[in-house]
């Protein structure tokens, strides 16, 4: 089964350390147990416990360190990584964060030329220390043009940082914290690495009322060599693009790992509820609820595995990636919310109690599309590639299943951030023309349909600056990829026919749903809105194949609950 199951969980891993590293994982949670992990986010603990345990078995010194840099097995390997991301958020998201905000921080250290806080970084991780990401701030957000952090230079050579950041992930903990700013004299772009146990170093409160912390701090004259600088000008904004590049792409695992934990404790109360003389799941509209929160599940899942091989082939002339990787932080977690919402509206009220998982997923599920860039954002630079997608496709070698043990470099030599509009992608159909199955078919009929309403109604200048009505272009686009690269997986992971018709039924009503709002648009002209119509499909039904999809899901009842 493609989902995570700690109780059998059976993973082809390439060597003994990453297997060792993922079940001693799983035992940590588990012998933490449900209890534990309620009260602890209930009280918003503080989960020094999760980071000693790190630090003793060195996980974040051999997930996140280069090979160079590292101790035996240590590598920046993302399919690794995909598995301990997922691992993380599916006993907790708190847990999963820390980790997270430390690959932020550690994304301008990786990518600069400063080799002396390289080996500084190393020797940190190797001593059981998490990083930070000093790029928000309380005024600008994420809006790196605007940043108001200030690098002074003084007489002797030195410099003084000044200004405050917002919403930085282990802000309070960090040694270093890679923060991004402007030289005060010049206005250029640079990257430096403060530490949170200076004097100059204020740490203002947490921003957040959870188990992280959420810093906001501020540097007050903090004193500054050459020696602290990551990076300076083009190559300091690059670096800033890049590493949310890395970054972003994980919140659509966090997403996979909390909704699956969710639906396996949704599935088990359900199963063993019973309502007017029959158990919950006896009911259809439960049994459609389950049905498309599993097949949603395991979408998520396949694509954000396929888009993780392209990350890993990616080169300086293959740069496909940039399109999968936000199509993983936007697409992933949006469906992640699908699948809480079905859950939650078979089991009600169910979903509040203080002692469910549920209710911490519930909550949780929320922030992911809203950090590293909100939904918006990604969608409006997904539409970059939209033309090329559709109309200049070009040629690539076959992308294999990248499951292999080797370190990532190329993430951390991406080059510079730019000239998103000329990269090429293979041509899409290939995928979908491998597959003669009803709703696949109806799907591509859905495709056709829309491509030709970008050729034959094409939006006008006035609709192209209308970020309303770009929006639901860009929905539309991202199901067409999201489609394509699920339908790329599909015999890498012996998915079954049942399961690619159930996907591809959500991915039909989806479509419609979609080219309504399309339709709707203020803006969209009556030749646009013709074509909008004949976007909208029902799938086909078969109820033969939804019977043998249910079985499947009901089967998983029992799948797993958590240590109590």
């Amino acid at each position: 089964m493609i989902l995570l199951n700690p109780k059998q969980h059976v993973r082809p891993y390439p060597d003994a350390r990453s297997r060792e590293m993922m079940f001693q994982t799983i035992a940590f949670f588990e012998r933490k147990g449900k209890r534990k992990l309620k009260d602890d986010d209930r009280n918003r603990t503080w989960y020094a416990d999760f980071l000693e345990f790190q630090k003793h078995e060195k996980l974040f010194a051999t997930l996140l360190t280069p090979p160079q840099y590292g101790d035996a097995d240590a590598r920046w390997d993302t399919w690794r990584n995909c598995e301990f991301n997922e691992i993380l958020a599916f006993y907790g998201l708190a847990y999963w964060y820390t980790w997270q905000v430390s690959i932020l921080g550690l994304g301008p250290i990786w990518m600069s030329e400063n080799d002396a806080l390289k080996r500084r970084a190393a020797q940190l991780l190797r001593e059981g220390e998490v990083f930070a990401f000093g790029l928000s701030e309380r005024l600008h957000g994420a809006d790196i043009y605007a940043t108001a952090m200030t690098l002074t230079p003084q007489p002797d050579g030195t410099f003084r940082a000044n200004g405050e950041k917002y919403y930085i992930g282990n802000g309070n903990i960090a040694p270093m914290v890679s923060t991004f700013g402007k030289m005060a004299d010049t206005g250029e772009y640079v990257f430096f690495a403060a530490d949170y146990r200076h004097r100059n170093f204020d740490l203002v409160q947490n921003v957040c009322n959870s188990q992280s912390y959420v810093a906001n701090f501020t540097l007050r004259d903090y004193p500054l060599t050459a020696a602290d600088i990551l990076a300076r000008g083009q190559a300091a904004w690059d670096t800033a693009l890049n590493t949310v590049n890395i970054g972003k792409y994980n919140l659509g695992w966090a997403s996979i790992g909390i909704s699956t934990h969710a639906f396996y404790e949704a599935l088990h109360h359900a199963a063993h509820r019973r309502l007017y003389g029959m158990a919950v799941t006896d009911f259809s509209h439960a049994r459609q609820m389950f049905t498309d929160a599993y097949a949603r599940l395991v979408a998520m899942k396949l694509f954000a595995l396929r888009a993780a091989d392209y990350m890993r082939s990616a080169s300086a002339e293959d740069r496909r990636y940039l399109l999968y990787n936000p199509m993983v932080k936007m697409k992933v977690t949006l469906q992640g919310e699908e699948v809480i919402n079905l859950l939650w509206d078979v089991i009600a009220a169910k979903g509040f109690e203080k002692d469910t998982y549920f209710e911490m997923a519930a909550r949780d599920i929320r922030a992911l599309p809203k950090l590293e860039g909100t939904v918006h954002v990604n969608l409006a630079l997904i539409l970059k590639f939209m033309a090329n997608y559709f109309f200049c496709p070009g040629e690539y070698p076959a992308v294999p299943r990248r499951d292999d043990a080797v370190h990532d470099a190329f993430l951390f030599h991406q080059g510079a951030a730019k000239g998103l509009g000329k990269i090429q992608f293979h041509d899409y159909a290939l995928a979908y023309a491998a597959f003669d199955l009803p709703n696949v078919n109806r799907f591509k009929e859905q495709i056709a349909t829309f491509k030709d309403f970008l050729a034959l109604a094409t939006p006008d200048e006035a609709q192209q600056k209308d970020t309303d009505f770009l929006m639901a272009l860009g929905e539309l686009f991202a199901l067409v990829v999201y489609g394509q690269l699920i339908l790329e997986n599909v015999p890498l992971y012996s998915v079954d026919t049942d399961m690619v018709e159930q996907i591809f039924d959500c991915l039909v009503r989806d479509f419609s749903k979609f080219a309504l709002q399309l339709y709707s648009k203020p803006s969209a002209t009556p030749e646009q809105m013709d074509y909008c119509l004949k976007m909208i499909r029902k799938p086909v039904v078969d109820a033969a194949r939804y019977g043998r999809m249910w079985r499947a899901v009901v089967a998983l009842q029992d799948a797993y609950e958590m240590n109590p």
